[in-house]
C-alpha cells in the first residue's frame, strides 16, 4: 500500500534509553482548569481548603470538557486568572504541599458493568488525549457511528520525544490491558499498535506478547515525520481515507495515543486519576537530558533545574516537538495533561525569508496533497472561495512544508491564519 507523503528527520532520540525517573513533591502547584480541548473546568475549591492526592477540584456540566484532579494533598492559597501558551485565559488553583500526600477517599476502582459506565469512568479518571491534542477521552470512545477497528498511536514521529517510547517499554502489559479493554467495552473487533520502524524493541515487545491474539496487529509504519498525525496513521495503517469534514469514526475507526490506552487501564484497576505526566526533558541547552513523571502542576524551571539546564542560555523553551509544539513564553508555567516533552534550545537558525521560487517542494511533501504556495497567494488576497478549493481545512499544521521551504517562508503558520478566515459550522 502507497504510504502517504511526509519528510525525513533527524531522530535525536537521546533519551529513549533513559529509565522514567519520579519527580520530586514540588512545594507548591499550579493546576490550570483548562489542560484539554474544550470547556475550562470551574474550581471546586476556594482558598484555605485542604486537599488529598486524587481529589476532584474542578468540573463543569458542560459534555465537551473533562474534570481536574489535584496530585499532591495540602492547602489551596489562590485561585487565580491564568493565561496558558496560547493566550487563553481561565482559572488555577495553587496548592501548597503538606509533604504527606494523602490519598483521597474518592480514589478507587470505578465499576464498570456495560459501555455507558465505562464511558462516564473515563471522563471521570480526567483523561484527554495525552499525545499533545488534549481532546477528551471519553468523547472519543463514545461515537455516534460503528467502529471495527482501533488504531493505537504509538509512532512518536517527532525529533526528541521518547515519553511514549518509555510508555511502550516500562508498561507493555497496561497498554495490551488498554487495547483489550477498550476492545471489549466498545465492541470493536480488530486492533492495530502502530509503531514507527525506529522503535525495534518496542515492535519486537509487542510482536512476541500479541503473537496469540489476532484481534491485535502490530503494524511496522515508515519513520517520516508525520507518521502520528491522525488521517496519516489512519491510512498508513488500514488503507482508509478520512475525507474533509468527516470524523476518523465515520470511516470506522477510533485512533487513541498509546500512553492514553495505558493510563485507562491503569484508572481501571487503581481510581488514580490523570495527576502525572512522564515527559521528556532535552534540548542543546540542557546539561542532562531524561525522561521524567512530574506532578501535574509542577512548575517546568524545576524540571529543566533538575536536568542540569543551562537556563540563562535557553533562547527558545518549546512545549512539546520542534515541529508541533508550542512555545512556551514563562519558564514558571507548569506541567500540564498534554505535556509529553519540554525542549530548552539555546542556539538555532534564525533564517531569513525570501520571496517564493516555485520549487514545489511544499506540494511534494504535503500529507494531504495540499498546495501551500497557492494557499499563501489565496490567504494574502483573503479569497475565501480560492482557499476552501484548495482544502485548506485539510491541513493539519505539521508544518512539513515550512521545514523544506529553501525560501524559509512561514508555510504552514499562513495555513492556520487561512483556516481562521474560513466559516465554522
Amino acid at each position: 500500500m502507497k504510504k502517504l507523503n511526509g519528510i525525513r528527520l533527524k531522530h535525536r532520540k537521546n533519551t529513549e534509553n533513559s529509565q522514567t525517573i519520579d519527580f520530586t513533591l514540588p512545594a507548591k502547584v499550579v493546576i490550570p482548569m483548562s489542560m484539554h480541548m474544550g470547556v475550562p473546568c470551574q474550581p471546586l475549591v476556594k482558598v484555605g481548603d485542604t486537599v488529598k492526592v486524587g481529589q476532584k477540584i474542578g468540573d463543569t456540566d458542560a459534555p465537551f470538557s473533562v474534570p481536574v484532579h489535584s496530585g499532591v494533598s495540602g492547602k489551596v492559597t489562590a485561585v487565580s486568572d491564568y493565561r496558558n501558551a496560547m493566550g487563553t485565559v481561565c482559572k488555577a488553583v495553587e496548592i501548597e504541599t503538606d509533604g504527606e500526600q494523602a490519598i483521597s477517599d474518592d480514589v478507587k476502582p470505578p465499576v464498570v458493568t456495560d459501555k455507558e459506565s465505562f464511558i462516564k469512568a473515563v471522563r471521570e479518571s480526567g483523561s484527554c488525549g495525552l499525545g499533545g491534542a488534549g481532546f477528551p477521552t471519553h468523547i472519543k470512545l463514545n461515537p455516534k457511528t460503528p467502529i471495527d477497528t482501533l488504531v493505537i498511536n504509538a509512532a512518536e514521529c517527532e525529533p526528541y520525544i521518547t515519553a511514549d517510547y518509555r510508555e511502550m517499554l516500562e508498561c507493555p502489559d497496561d497498554i495490551i490491558g488498554g487495547i483489550n479493554l477498550i476492545k471489549k467495552q466498545l465492541g470493536i473487533k480488530n486492533a492495530k499498535l502502530a509503531i514507527e520502524a525506529n522503535k525495534p524493541e518496542a515492535i519486537k515487545n509487542f510482536t512476541e506478547m500479541a503473537k496469540n491474539d489476532d484481534t491485535i496487529d502490530i503494524i511496522t509504519l515508515p519513520s517520516s515525520y508525520p507518521q502520528g498525525a491522525e488521517k496519516v496513521i489512519i491510512y498508513n495503517s488500514t488503507g482508509r481515507i478520512v475525507k474533509e469534514g468527516e470524523l476518523p469514526s465515520d470511516e470506522g475507526v477510533i485512533v487513541i495515543n498509546v500512553s492514553t490506552v495505558a493510563f485507562i487501564y491503569r484508572y481501571m484497576q487503581t481510581g488514580m486519576p490523570l495527576v502525572t505526566r512522564r515527559l521528556t526533558i532535552d534540548g542543546n541547552a540542557v546539561g542532562e537530558p531524561k525522561n521524567v513523571r512530574a506532578i501535574i502542576g509542577t512548575s517546568f524551571r524545576e524540571l529543566l533545574d533538575f536536568c542540569k539546564t543551562d537556563i540563562d542560555s535557553i533562547k527558545k523553551l518549546i512545549g512539546g516537538g520542534p515541529m508541533m509544539g508550542m512555545s512556551i513564553p514563562d519558564m514558571n508555567m507548569p506541567v500540564v495533561k498534554t505535556s509529553n516533552a519540554l525542549l530548552a534550545i539555546k542556539t538555532y537558525d534564525e533564517r531569513k525569508t525570501s520571496n517564493c521560487i516555485r520549487c514545489g517542494r511544499c506540494v511534494r511533501v504535503c500529507p494531504m496533497g495540499l498546495m501551500p504556495a497557492e494557499i499563501d497567494k489565496a490567504y494574502k488576497i483573503k479569497n475565501i472561495a480560492e482557499l476552501k478549493e484548495l482544502k485548506v481545512m485539510l491541513c493539519m499544521n505539521c508544518g512539513s512544508c515550512t521545514y523544506v521551504c529553501p525560501a524559509n517562508r512561514k508555510l504552514a503558520e499562513t495555513n492556520q491564519l487561512a483556516k481562521s478566515l474560513i466559516p465554522r459550522k
